[in-house]
């Protein structure tokens, strides 16, 4: 929790220094993959979307600048034809599972130009971040878990809600005119801690008796392709 609000108060402070000075808007979105580690095992990725918004500071020689950038992501993992057993028969189906968990992002970081031709800029990016996650899917599962009497589906009540890690990404601007520019950007964002953390279990089933089940956790790692429009905004000063 300290974590976030440190992130929003430096966020109050870099927009002061931002608002007053030459600066960028940017509103970009595009594809997000999502990926888990249960337990050690991996998961198949979860194929979902982001969305963000973007304020950046301009230098004079337009080589370097700060920015501040609130997005939505759709974070996660999937199951895609997993065999599920029947209770009590010995059919067995195959099923796909999605575990979506819907998070609002503040990025803070830095974003260094490296080359600048007629056509194009080329630049990389890297940031702190703290997410919040809004909401979940997993109310979908917990007929499941109930039926078959075990935690195998993830459930709402050890979701953590307060997540942190890093983003580093690379893209390009492409001119329209001198205001207006497209970009396209890659991005990894790998959490530091945990986004599911479930103690042990015990249950007691009729057919299975007493099983103990260990703890159960793992954290996101994201990598997001990105198109959208740059915004410059510049300020002059005259004597």
């Amino acid at each position: 929790m300290k974590k976030i609000v440190l992130l929003f108060i430096s966020m109050i402070f870099l927009g002061g220094t931002l608002m007053a000075q030459s600066r960028a808007y940017t509103v970009k979105g595009g594809l997000t993959i999502g990926t888990q580690k249960w337990e050690g095992q991996d998961q198949d990725p979860l194929f979902s979307y982001h969305g963000a918004f973007s304020i950046e500071s301009v230098s004079e020689e337009k080589s370097f600048g700060v920015f501040a950038q609130l997005g939505y992501h759709v974070k996660g993992s999937a199951w895609r034809n997993a065999i599920i057993s029947n209770v009590g028969s010995s059919n067995f189906t195959f099923a796909s599972r999605k575990f979506k968990f819907q998070n609002v992002a503040l990025l803070l970081g830095f974003k260094k130009y490296l080359r600048e031709t007629s056509n194009s800029k080329l630049y990389y990016l890297l940031g702190v971040r703290g997410d919040y996650t809004v909401d979940t899917n997993l109310s979908e599962y917990e007929d499941d878990n109930a039926r078959i009497m075990q935690p195998v589906y993830p459930f709402d009540g050890a979701v953590r809600k307060f997540n942190y890690g890093v983003t580093a990404g690379a893209g390009t601007e492409f001119p329209f005119t001198e205001f207006v520019s497209g970009i396209i950007e890659l991005s990894i964002s790998p959490d530091f801690s945990n986004q599911y953390q479930q103690g042990a279990v015990t249950t007691n089933s009729p057919s299975q008796g007493l099983r103990n089940y260990g703890e159960k956790k793992f954290v996101n790692l994201v990598f997001e392709v990105s198109v959208g429009f740059r915004f410059l905004h510049k300020i002059e000063y005259i004597d």
